[in-house]
């Protein structure tokens, strides 16, 4: 009897651990989510921001017209090319910044100033991203999590190549 009690005991344990382990894998693949949402909305809005420098009097036209395809393609990329267009985006715009345009009116020097606030944000966008995705990639790489498959169907989160160069 006693060994009974202790049999139950165990498969209480392990089924609560197991619980315990799935739940918590998920609220890793929802922080994922969310920090690549976040971080999605803050690379839409640098290509806004790109495409109104691009209409400003900050660029030459052959750097208008490189910083509007850049910005238009990182834009409307895709998954698979998401990394090279944000990749060319951020050239175009170290570009166009390192090139030492002098500026002079309040809307160039309003659009510099939120293009620099929003590349720090997207500095620190990008590091919870690389964090969430690693740590959920280290509880995934668990034996437990792989024997009773516990991750289900969702997909092996993973970083992208433009989060190293961002501006």
């Amino acid at each position: 009897m006693e060994r009974y009690f202790f049999l139950v005991l165990f498969v209480i344990f392990a089924l609560w651990y197991l619980s315990y382990s799935a739940t918590r894998l998920d609220r890793l693949h929802h922080r994922v989510e969310t920090s690549w949402a976040n971080l999605d909305g803050l690379l839409q809005r640098r290509a806004a921001v790109a495409l109104e420098i691009a209409k400003s009097d900050i660029a030459d036209p052959a750097s208008s017209l490189l910083l509007t395809a850049a910005a238009h393609q990182a834009r409307d990329a895709q998954m698979k090319t998401r990394s090279q267009a944000e990749s060319g985006l951020s050239g175009a715009l170290g570009l166009l910044l390192n090139d030492g345009h002098l500026v002079e009116g309040v809307i160039e020097r309003d659009l510099l100033r939120e293009l620099s606030e929003l590349t720090d944000k997207i500095r620190i966008a990008i590091a919870m991203h690389v964090d969430a995705v690693t740590r959920t990639q280290m509880v995934r790489a668990k034996p437990v999590f792989k024997i009773f498959r516990l991750a289900g169907r969702a997909p092996l989160p993973v970083t992208y190549e433009f989060e190293a160069d961002v501006l």
